[in-house]
């Protein structure tokens, strides 16, 4: 996950609507089945999708009244804590 691009799609789901990520999310998905695709692809979506994934929680901070800044601090902080146990 990438915190830029997590906030990047944290202010798209502002400027627009979270339904656009979740429609992303079940089209990427989706491609995740094709039989072909290389082990590479299926890394570049999955990467996709999860930044995707961080930007509806954060999103979800921050209508539960956390503050931007923190709420992308707070979930990366708990990715990183997840990543060490």
């Amino acid at each position: 996950m990438k915190l830029p691009v997590i906030k990047h799609l944290t202010q798209f789901i502002e400027d627009n609507d979270q339904d656009y990520l979740i429609e992303t999310i079940e089209v990427l998905e989706a491609l995740t089945e094709i039989p072909s695709l290389k082990d590479e692809e299926l890394d570049v979506i999955g990467e996709l999708i999860s930044n995707m994934y961080g930007a509806l929680e954060v999103n979800k901070m921050v209508k539960g009244g956390m503050d931007k800044k923190e709420a992308l601090n707070g979930f990366m902080q708990r990715v990183l804590g997840s990543i060490d146990k």
